[in-house]
């Protein structure tokens, strides 16, 4: 997995530094575990735990603040979108992106992939076995007060994404 550090924008109605860096009046300035860092990995099943290690890893070096079912939910989360990014998108997407980006009381991960296909949200059917990963994503962002989507991209792929904030309830 290659790794490298950029910007995004924070999730709806998350508060962001000042464009001056935020040294200035912002709170004492950007906390040491913001920042926004990104890695792509090869469409293919054993990139699913590697994504989410290397998640879990990255939130742990940066020192965020997240409570541990906020972590547990972004953990799943990554796990089920690099799975439905390999299961679906493979084909036309040898590779896939990840990203998290951390605020000061935020953290989002999206995962990004080539397929032009832009999926739903299922809605709940007992009876089938499959096909419910968007449906929970969408549940567990409901649940821990975050915000959820997908969207395309300008290569004509889609990034799905979901913020959830640091502190539960």
């Amino acid at each position: 997995m290659k790794e490298s550090r950029g910007s995004a924008p924070p999730p709806d109605g998350a508060v962001d530094p000042p464009p001056d860096g935020g040294a200035a009046e912002f709170a004492g300035g950007p906390r040491t575990y913001e920042g926004v860092w990104r890695f792509t990995a090869p469409a293919v099943d054993v990139s699913v735990p590697q994504a989410r290690h290397a998640v879990r890893d990255l939130i742990r070096r940066q020192g965020a603040p997240a409570d541990d079912d906020v972590l547990q939910s972004l953990l799943l989360i990554v796990s089920e979108l690099v799975t439905n990014a390999v299961k679906h998108a493979a084909l036309l997407s040898p590779e896939l992106a990840v990203e998290v980006a951390i605020g000061a009381d935020w953290i989002r991960v999206s995962v990004e992939d080539s397929h032009p296909y832009r999926p739903r949200p299922l809605e709940t059917d007992y009876a089938q076995t499959g096909g419910r990963g968007l449906l929970l994503v969408r549940e567990i962002t409901a649940e821990a007060g975050g915000s959820c989507d997908v969207e395309h991209t300008a290569s004509g792929g889609k990034v799905i994404w979901a913020a959830l904030p640091l502190h539960a309830g």
